[in-house]
C-alpha cells in the first residue's frame, strides 16, 4: 500500500513540476519541464505493470505471481524516444538562441529589460 501512494506522489509531483516549468517563458526550463513530464509517464507505464517486488518478469513453473514485462519494454521504449525529444529539442533551441540572440519562448525579446524596450513598435516586423 505505501508502495504504490510514494509511486503515485512521485508521478504527482513530476507532473506539478513539468507543468509549472512548462509555463516558463525561458527555453532550457521549457525542455526540462517537457524531460519532466517524460519522467512521470515512464513511471505511470512502468506502475502500470503491478509493482511487485522479488518476481520473476516472465511466467515460469511453479510461479503463480510474476511482474508484467510490457510495461518495462514500453518504458525502455519510451526512454529512447525522450533521449531523441530531448536532443532535438536541445538543437532546435540552441539555433533559435543563436539566430535572435534570445532564448524567450513568447517571442518577446525584452521582457526582462524595460529600458531597451522603447523603440520597439507593435507591428511586425515584414
Amino acid at each position: 500500500m505505501t508502495l504504490e501512494f510514494l509511486v503515485a506522489s512521485a508521478i504527482g509531483v513530476l507532473v506539478a513540476g513539468g507543468i509549472y516549468l512548462s509555463l516558463r517563458a525561458r527555453t532550457f526550463q521549457v525542455v526540462l519541464g517537457l524531460t519532466l513530464f517524460s519522467y512521470a509517464v515512464n513511471l505511470f507505464l512502468f506502475a502500470s505493470g503491478r509493482l511487485t517486488i522479488d518476481r520473476p518478469p516472465i511466467l515460469q513453473k511453479g510461479v503463480t505471481d510474476y511482474a508484467d514485462p510490457l510495461p518495462q519494454a514500453l518504458v525502455l521504449t519510451a526512454i529512447v524516444i525522450t533521449f531523441g525529444m530531448t536532443a532535438l529539442a536541445v538543437v532546435l533551441s540552441l539555433r533559435s538562441f543563436l539566430e535572435t540572440g534570445s532564448d524567450q519562448v513568447d517571442g518577446n525579446e525584452c521582457a526582462g529589460d524595460q529600458d531597451d524596450c522603447s523603440d520597439v513598435t507593435a507591428e511586425p516586423h515584414g
